[in-house]
């Protein structure tokens, strides 16, 4: 059973293991120091373990943002080098995402019944929901953005280009792109109704086809694009942010037209 603490009033839980609890002094006759808890298994493989299991248990829910690598340190007993460890093996089996100077976010979502409509959606029914959206999404961004939002937005550039030779990244990045983008907005509904949009592009019908369709061609073009979206933010043009989001929505539509769910081409 694991003891929870809170790190202030609006901080996440921190998830303790069940020895934690030894860490407070006892009732003495005099006062004595805690005594000192020595786990020799207390590694970035044994802290993973525990906040993986407090992710997948809900402790920890979809968007919420962890405490501080100094955080658990304290509360694991742990470095901050183990803790970052076990924070980046986290990020690869895409339970965590890491944001350069704004932290680490949950980004694990239970099944639930919204799943079996992603599942009956298709990736070109899903692009003609992002073009009925994401259009209006830049155009809040523009107005709405903090200049923190904009170093996110460069810092999410740079990864997307990092991944330009792989499929699975460069997907995984260009997520975490176009969601800042809608955070950028600054309106919490539209954050979550795109983090449901977003959690479709995980499901298997896009899965099947992406490596067709992502091609490193292809993913050069993108970069692209993203990076004109990003300047267009960044230097505050409506007009123009609205005109790239709606072209590149549309060139991604275009390719994914005459593949079937398979990722075939039906259409030669």
């Amino acid at each position: 059973m694991q003891t929870m603490i809170k790190s202030g009033p609006t901080t996440s839980q921190i998830p303790l293991p069940a020895s934690a609890s030894a860490l407070a002094p006892a009732p003495a006759p005099t006062p004595a120091p805690a005594p000192v808890i020595v786990d020799p298994v207390r590694g970035s493989m044994w802290v993973t373990t525990q906040l993986r299991r407090a992710i997948l248990d809900g402790q920890y829910v979809n968007g919420e943002k962890l405490p501080s690598e100094r955080q658990f340190g304290v509360a694991f007993g742990a470095s901050r080098a183990t803790i970052r460890t076990a924070l980046v093996r986290l990020e690869s089996e895409r339970l965590v995402t890491r944001r350069l100077g704004s932290g680490t976010f949950v980004s694990f979502q239970p099944r639930s019944d919204a799943d079996d409509f992603a599942e009956l959606t298709g990736p070109l029914e899903l692009i003609d929901v992002r073009l009925g959206i994401e259009p209006a999404m830049a155009r809040l961004a523009v107005l709405n953005a903090t200049a923190r939002d904009i170093e996110r937005l460069a810092a999410a550039i740079d990864r997307v280009d990092l991944a330009s030779g792989d499929a699975d990244g460069f997907t995984l990045w260009d997520r975490e792109f176009h969601q800042l983008i809608c955070e950028a907005t600054r309106n919490p509904l539209l954050v979550w109704v795109y983090s449901q949009i977003n959690a479709v592009r995980t499901h298997t019908q896009w899965n099947a086809m992406k490596d067709k369709v992502l091609t490193p061609a292809r993913i050069a073009e993108y970069n692209v694009q993203h990076g004109a979206i990003f300047e267009a933010i960044r230097s505050r043009d409506v007009e123009k942010a609205v005109a790239l989001v709606t072209a590149h929505l549309r060139s991604a539509r275009r390719q994914l037209v005459g593949f079937n769910a398979d990722g075939k081409r039906v259409i030669e």
